[in-house]
C-alpha cells in the first residue's frame, strides 16, 4: 500500500493478559471503531483482522483492548508493541462539512496573519486539552491549538492554515507536554482521528 494512500488508525502500546490480547491507542473518533473498516496492515506488509473485546479505563484515554486474527498468546501479542495499523484512506467515510481526518492536515504549510512561514504540520496531538497540530521548521517545533482565538484560516483542500501570533503562542515545543502515563504518551501524527474546524 502506498505510504501516502493509508492512515494509521491506531498503534499497539501492549500485551493484556494471556491469550493474545492487545492494548491499542486508537486514532478513531471512536475506538470502537478501530476494526470496523476492514483487515488492518502493518508497516512490514503483515495484516490482521482486529475485534475489539474491551475497554482500558477511563473511556477518553482511547485505548482498546483487541484480538488480532493469528495471535494466540501473550509471547506473539508482546512483540507487536510499538506496531502502528493502517487501512487505506479510501476505506474511511467521507467526514462531515466542517470536519477534517487528521491524515489531510498533515504537511499544511502553516503561516503567521504577517506573512512569515512557521513551517508544515508535522502530527496532531491531544493531550487532553483539546486538538493542536505539530508545525515543524522555522521556528523549531511547535504546538499550536486548534482553536478560533488562534486559528484565523484552515482550509484542509489547499493545505493553508493561518494563525494569529497570540501572546506566548511560539514559545514552548512539544516536549513541554507531558506526556499520558496511560497510553504511554502516543498521539495520533498521521491518524483516522476526526477533527472540526476552530470554527466547530
Amino acid at each position: 500500500m502506498d505510504p501516502s494512500s493509508r492512515v494509521c488508525l491506531g498503534v499497539i502500546v501492549g500485551a493484556k493478559g494471556l491469550r493474545g490480547e492487545v492494548r491499542i491507542k486508537c486514532f478513531t473518533e471512536d475506538p470502537n471503531g478501530v476494526g470496523a473498516y476492514g483487515p488492518v496492515s502493518t508497516g512490514d506488509g503483515r495484516s490482521f483482522a482486529v475485534t475489539v473485546v474491551g475497554a482500558v479505563p477511563p473511556a477518553s484515554s482511547g485505548v482498546v483492548i483487541a484480538k488480532l486474527g493469528g495471535i494466540a498468546d501473550r509471547t506473539q501479542a508482546d512483540a507487536l508493541k510499538g506496531t502502528e495499523l493502517f487501512v487505506s484512506r479510501a476505506a474511511l467515510p467521507a467526514p462531515s462539512e466542517g470536519e477534517f481526518y487528521h491524515t489531510d492536515l498533515i504537511g499544511a504549510v502553516v503561516s503567521l496573519t504577517s506573512g512569515e512561514v512557521l513551517g508544515k504540520v508535522t502530527g496532531l496531538h491531544n493531550f487532553g486539552g483539546g486538538d493542536m497540530m505539530e508545525v515543524g521548521e522555522g521556528r523549531g517545533s511547535v504546538l499550536i491549538p486548534l482553536t478560533p482565538e488562534v486559528i484565523d484560516r484552515l482550509d484542509v483542500k489547499s493545505g493553508q492554515v493561518v494563525v494569529h501570533p497570540i501572546p506566548g503562542l511560539l514559545g514552548g515545543g512539544p516536549d513541554e507536554v507531558p506526556e499520558d502515563e496511560t497510553t504511554d504518551g502516543e498521539t495520533s501524527e498521521n491518524g483516522a482521528g476526526k477533527t472540526n474546524g476552530p470554527d466547530g
